[in-house]
Formats: structure tokens, C-alpha cells, sequence
């Protein structure tokens, strides 16, 4: 009788040891969604809430979202109604504002296609304190950029904004070192031109983005070439390496590029879908530890507003500090407006 009294007691320690060891159950977190004029509304939604996610995405799933987006630009306005009704189907409550949105979710994915509102929309999501993910393009000009990551800072509340072909696994792997140290690279995407945005910041972002994923920071000037179905941008790196970006348009080149490093040349890799980024912007919500730093994304979109002057200036080159320094009061006063609404 003793005997078994004792194993029953031992069982009932033990098994109350291994249990307070095991690590708490993450809580399931609501994702509000801003914007519904892009496809990648529906396709990041598909993933999250689909009835047996990725591991890696499980515990959080979109419940709110709001149709805003481009008020006039035609192949996003376009969109909405399809958008909103495909968001409902996946069992999204759909609201008329951003600030429903915030007021039922615990973290935000900005995915308005148009960049120009994305500074005043972002705002809303900074003030009720909500970690953000923000679709490329992060803004529709480098001033909105640098006001979004100061308000990012004023407001303490992490973001990022990223491409998706940034997490594609030739691009990572480069970045982590496989091809050893990396002397330069050459990639290409598509580049359709939006007129309300700076020429790269609307397609071409993509193989920027992959550009400066394995060449890093430190890019100092740009010179650009520009033909009616061509861009090319060269870039010079303080260290003296050279990274070029070329932009189609009228014909297809697919996204990648050749990376030449210590190891010798090699392709970069192409685009493998949306999931590898929707990881990472859930990475970033489980963690509040952001996968792009403010400095990189800046140093992206101050290299593509100097391509844009590069071109104005008949291809001479172009210092990314130029245009950040003439950026830089635009972006004061956009924050100084913004907040006194």
C-alpha cells in the first residue's frame, strides 16, 4: 500500500516538473490588414489562414481588413471589389477605416499599393502601438521613407518593408555567405513605370531590393542609363565594388541575376513565391526583431530617387548623401502636417 503510494506521489511530482518545463503556449495573435488593391492581400491571407498553415506562420490569422488604397491609379483601384470580396471569403471581417482596423487586431500588415498614402495610414498604426509590416513600395517618395522610420522611432514601434525577392534562398544564401566575400553583382526584374512614383520605386524595387540583399549598405552614387524599354543603374559602393540593376520593360526577363564573389560568378536565383517572405514578417511579429534595417531600406529607396536625378541630369552620377540631405526637411514637415491633424 505504502509502495504504491509513493509511486503515485513520484509520478505526480515528475509529471508536474516536466509539465511547468514545457514552454507556454504562444497566445494567437489578430492580423489586421490596411489595403486591398494588390494580389498580395489575398495571397498573404491564403497562407495565414488556411485551415493547416506552414508551422512557421500557425497562430496568427487575418480577421479584419480594410479596403483602402490608391485613390487614383486605375490598375489598383480596380482591384478593390474583387479584393474585398475574396478577403470576406476567407473569413476576414471587412471595416471602413484604419482606425477599425488597429482597434480589433495586435499586429498590422500594410499592404496598399499605392506608397503615397502609406505615411499617413502608418501613422494610425504607430500611435495604438502595433508592430507593422509595410509592402513595398515602403512609401512614393524617399522624404515619406525617412518620416515613416522617424516616426517608427518617435512612437517606438518596430517595422520593416521588404520585396519578396529578398528572401528567396539563392539571395539568402549569398547573404550568409556562401559565395564568400561578394566583389559585385548584376541583377534584372521587370520595371513597369507608374507616373505618380519614382520610376524604380513601382517594379523595379524587386531587383533592387535583390541588388542590395547581397552586395549590403554602403552604396555611395548611381549613374543611370534609361532607353524607352530599358533602365540600367550602376552603383558605386564606397568600398569600390560596383552593383548594376536592369530593368525591363516590353520584354521578359523573369527576376535574378549572376553574383560574383569569392567563390566566382554565380546566378542569384529567382523568385520562390510569397511564403519565405510571409515567415519572415511572422518571424518578425513573434520577435520584434526586424529582418531589414531601417538603414538598408533607406539607403534602397535613396538609390533609387538618385537614379531618378541621375536621369534628370543627362546619366551623370548621382550621391545617395545628395538626395537623403535634400529628402530630409521634406520628411520634418510631411511628419509635422501629418501629426497636427
Amino acid at each position: 500500500m505504502f509502495q504504491t503510494l509513493r509511486c503515485l506521489l513520484t509520478f505526480t511530482v515528475t509529471s508536474l516538473l516536466l509539465f511547468s518545463a514545457l514552454p507556454a503556449q504562444e497566445k494567437s495573435q489578430r492580423v489586421g490588414m490596411i489595403g486591398l488593391d494588390t494580389s498580395h492581400s489575398i495571397a498573404f491571407a491564403r497562407l495565414l489562414n488556411a485551415d493547416d498553415p506552414a508551422p512557421e506562420l500557425a497562430g496568427y490569422r487575418v480577421v479584419v481588413a480594410c479596403p483602402q488604397g490608391s485613390a487614383d491609379i486605375e490598375s489598383s483601384t480596380s482591384r478593390i471589389p474583387k479584393y474585398t470580396e475574396q478577403i470576406k471569403e476567407l473569413g476576414v471581417t471587412v471595416v471602413d477605416s484604419v482606425a477599425a482596423v488597429v482597434k480589433q487586431c495586435d499586429v498590422v500588415l500594410l499592404e496598399t499599393n499605392d506608397g503615397r498614402p502609406h505615411l499617413e495610414q502608418v501613422l494610425e498604426v504607430f500611435q495604438a502601438g502595433k508592430p507593422v509590416f509595410i509592402d513595398k513600395p515602403i512609401a512614393g517618395s524617399l522624404a515619406d521613407t525617412l518620416a515613416i522610420f522617424r516616426a517608427a522611432k518617435k512612437y517606438e514601434v518596430p517595422v520593416f518593408s521588404s520585396s519578396s525577392l529578398r528572401f528567396s534562398k539563392g539571395a539568402q544564401a549569398i547573404r550568409n555567405g556562401s559565395m564568400g566575400k561578394i566583389s559585385g553583382a548584376d541583377t534584372y526584374s521587370p520595371c513597369s513605370l507608374e507616373k505618380t512614383h519614382p520610376d524604380l520605386y513601382w517594379y523595379g524595387i524587386h531587383g533592387v531590393e535583390t541588388l542590395f540583399t547581397v552586395m549590403g549598405v554602403g552604396c555611395k552614387s548611381v549613374t543611370r542609363v534609361s532607353a524607352a524599354n530599358t533602365d540600367i543603374a550602376v552603383g558605386h559602393w564606397k568600398d569600390g565594388r560596383v552593383g548594376t540593376f536592369r530593368g525591363s520593360r516590353g520584354y521578359s526577363t523573369g527576376y535574378g541575376g549572376t553574383v560574383f564573389g569569392e567563390k566566382g560568378a554565380q546566378p542569384i536565383g529567382g523568385y520562390d513565391g510569397y511564403q519565405p517572405l510571409v515567415v519572415e514578417i511572422i518571424k518578425f511579429f513573434r520577435t520584434g526583431v526586424v529582418p531589414v534595417s531601417p538603414a538598408e531600406t533607406i539607403d534602397i529607396y535613396a538609390f533609387m530617387e538618385a537614379a531618378d536625378e541621375s536621369k534628370r541630369r543627362g546619366g551623370v552620377p548621382v550621391a545617395l548623401e545628395e538626395v537623403i540631405k535634400k529628402a530630409s526637411p521634406l520628411a520634418t514637415s510631411r511628419l509635422k502636417q501629418l501629426e497636427s491633424k
